[in-house]
């Protein structure tokens, strides 16, 4: 009854505000001409939005909302046989086994100078934790690290300021020590725990480790961001359920007036750990590379990893008090302000990095709670924007001084000063915002000129799908002083979170082509005089070289029923955007697309005696049709040799 008559309030509330906008603007004057990208003209920006639900990134242009390509990260891609093919089954590899499937939330750009630099992006997912990252010269997904001692990877994988590390938190608090996993789930306090973890990123590969992690109460650590400039050497982090309620959360985790932001000094952590601080503790975890040379994934299994406890970290963890239940954490372009979202708060409070250490200095507290001192409210506070709306969730910045935040109940954007803590405009968007993203928002020096909405909610907006609805994002201008609208545009999946950077950052090391003669994987073929058929017992290696029009062999006798068949397809092109495909009648798995230059494997088990065809599956000239070949399969008891031919010119083994 309690839960009812909140939301009850809560939706009325919700449509008052909704029905008085101050700013009423929906679709300005105009606004075609502010979104429009004529033919053979390139967008201004970038923008990365998460997957959710879907594991991919999806990559759009702004202003036009044109989506460019969707990127295969933590789930299988049938479009170019990710997590299909043998070279990049590995990428999802787990303890867990092979997971196929991720929920990906929170894309972040790699920095210098707390800026973003176009080299990678990481990506979490949520549900087998995990952290990606993205190469930005290929758009391809280069590494995957599963974080132990984790469940519900959420607030992740924010970056220090010179993407020295990417910062990782559990959402659900789990016990983690060998031998006491297995406790009544009433027994979650005490036993339950949540672990946030540093994962160090080579500077110059990207190749990340975990380099420590701090085990936590069992509260559920939501959002993260590090800090910039000034505060710089410290990572913030909401959390809610401080209660540390083990079922309906939706009463029981709300009962305190009060969650938390954790501020760690990520520095001094780094310092005890390298001191030998800690323990060493036995775990499994695996890390996925792709060979830059090869192409080809492989898994490096790791089994332990350093953890420190809150006892080990004296002046480096503290916790300030934060409306109940916060969302988002946010750090604005100067390093000194920091704003905590309680969600269920009418309200947004803006907190001072300089009076944190003063208080820090002064000890201001007010207790502690597992022995981490609790840093005095109002010691930190610098000020409160009242009346912005109802449900404040995140919050991102501009280059003028303004901060932006969704409001999830009311439907809308509110904008203020960081300064002030006064609402300088508002506009509806539709409906019911999660994130939202500002080019460059979140780093030191925002481009601002663009806020980009990411709804929940999309009924009306859209022609109608069945019950299931596309997702929603709006562009909304906010050069001028008063935000206007001027797009709306669908995405894929569940967008959480996206960053967006300007296009000529990215394009200035953007990959055409593999070059051929880079190509190290040890399947490929650099002519189609190379190409070969080779058996060892049951394993029939093809070696294929394609080029337009034809497959070099395209006629392949010689297999039997039963054989296990591995076509290495190498694509000869050396011209952009050629890419080729493969797919042969009763594979199971999926098609190939090999970009130019570029070599990949497909398994494919020899069916029943009979010919089989394939063929290019990526229409890649005036005579692609003509782009295919036939499998000759014989009895398992035939002693046929294998033999391979072209235009009648054949081969054999």
């Amino acid at each position: 009854m309690l839960s009812k008559l909140f939301f009850g309030t809560v939706l009325t509330s919700a449509l008052i505000s909704c029905s008085q906008p101050e700013n009423t603007n929906v679709l300005g004057e105009d606004v075609a001409s502010k979104v429009y990208v004529p033919p053979g003209k390139y967008d201004e920006f970038y923008a990365f939005m998460s997957g959710g639900f879907s594991g991919q990134v999806a990559v759009y242009g702004l202003p036009s909302g044109r989506l460019f390509r969707v990127i295969p990260v933590f789930s299988q891609d049938p479009q170019d046989g990710y997590g299909y093919s043998e070279d990049s089954k590995a990428m999802l590899s787990t303890s867990f086994g092979s997971v196929p499937w991720g929920d990906a939330h929170h894309p972040q750009l790699s920095r210098t100078d707390g800026t973003p630099d176009g080299r990678w992006l990481f990506i979490n997912e949520n549900n087998t934790p995990r952290i990606a990252r993205i190469n930005l010269n290929t758009f391809t997904t280069s590494e995957i690290i599963e974080i132990p001692n984790s469940a519900g990877n959420h607030s992740s994988p924010f970056c220090t300021e010179n993407t020295e590390y990417v910062v990782a938190g559990t959402r659900f608090a789990v016990p983690v020590e060998d031998g006491k996993k297995d406790v009544p789930i009433d027994s979650y306090k005490g036993n339950f725990k949540g672990m946030l973890s540093w994962i160090k990123v080579d500077k110059n590969t990207g190749r990340m480790n975990i380099a420590f992690q701090l085990e936590m109460p069992g509260f559920d650590w939501d959002l993260s961001r590090s800090g910039k400039g000034p505060s710089a050497d410290w990572s913030f982090f909401t959390c809610y359920n401080s209660e540390e309620a083990h079922t309906l959360l939706e009463v029981n985790a709300s009962q305190n007036d009060k969650d938390f932001i954790l501020a760690v000094n990520w520095k001094k952590l780094e310092e005890l750990a390298n001191s030998g601080k800690g323990e060493l503790r036995k775990t499994t975890y695996y890390d996925n590379v792709l060979d830059e040379g090869t192409h080809i994934a492989s898994s490096n299994v790791i089994n332990e990893v350093r953890v420190l406890q809150p006892a080990d970290c004296e002046g480096a963890i503290y916790l300030i008090p934060c409306p109940k239940s916060p969302h988002g954490c946010d750090v604005d372009p100067t390093g000194q302000y920091f704003v905590g979202n309680g969600k269920l708060a009418a309200q947004i409070t803006e907190y001072s990095y300089d009076k944190m250490q003063d208080a820090i200095k002064n000890k201001s507290y007010e207790g502690d709670r597992y022995g981490i001192p609790v840093l005095k409210y109002d010691a930190v506070v610098s000020g409160v924007v009242e009346k912005p709306g109802l449900g404040p969730l995140h919050t991102e910045f501009d280059d003028k001084g303004f901060a932006y935040t969704s409001m999830f109940i009311s439907s809308e954007i509110v904008k203020w000063n960081v300064k002030s803590c006064k609402v300088v405009d508002r506009i509806p968007v539709y409906y019911s915002i999660g994130h939202l993203l500002v080019p460059g928002g979140d780093g030191k020096h925002p481009w601002g000129k663009y806020v980009v909405a990411l709804d929940k909610i999309t009924k009306d907006r859209y022609l109608p799908t069945g019950p299931e609805l596309c997702q929603s994002a709006q562009l909304i201008d906010i050069s001028g002083d008063k935000m206007k609208m001027l797009l709306d545009f669908p995405t894929i999946g569940e967008p959480h979170y996206a960053q967006a950077i300007p296009a000529d950052i990215l394009m200035k090391n953007n990959v055409k082509i593999y070059k051929l003669e880079d190509n190290k994987n040890p399947y490929a073929v650099k002519s189609p005089d190379s190409a070969r058929m080779v058996r060892s017992g049951s394993r029939v290696d093809i070696y294929l070289a394609t080029i337009r029009s034809h497959f070099t062999p395209d006629n392949m006798e010689g297999l039997r029923e039963g054989d296990d068949v591995y076509f290495h397809v190498t694509n000869l092109e050396q011209d952009w955007d050629e890419p080729h495909g493969f797919a042969v009648i009763g594979n199971n798995n999926s098609e190939l697309l090999i970009m130019p230059g570029e070599t990949k494997t497909l398994y494919w088990k020899a069916p029943s005696a009979g010919i089989y065809p394939f063929y290019c599956t990526d229409f890649c000239s005036a005579l692609h049709q003509e782009m295919q070949g036939y499998l000759r399969v014989s009895p398992a008891s035939s002693s046929a040799p294998l033999k391979w031919g072209l235009n009648d010119q054949w081969k054999q083994d």
